[in-house]
């Protein structure tokens, strides 16, 4: 199933530079063009949510730091 031209026109990456993204229709997937991340597209409706995105910019270690032991280093 694919995505609906139209809606491709108007997606763009939740992150807050909200770049266009670039559909891979033989992979069911949305790249931002500007952070890299790849979104997943399941029965032809984009996820667009950052915590199912894959790739994109490294965390800090500090950033991962206080994530995984949930306070501050």
């Amino acid at each position: 199933m694919s995505v609906d031209p139209a809606l491709l026109e108007i997606l763009r990456c939740p992150d807050e530079h909200h770049a266009t993204l670039t559909y891979d229709a033989g992979e069911q997937t949305l790249t931002c063009t500007e952070c890299a991340r790849i979104y997943p597209v399941n029965d032809g409706i984009p996820v667009l949510l950052l915590d199912e995105a894959t790739g994109g910019p490294e965390k800090p270690a500090a950033e991962e730091a206080v994530s995984e032991e949930g306070d501050a280093v």
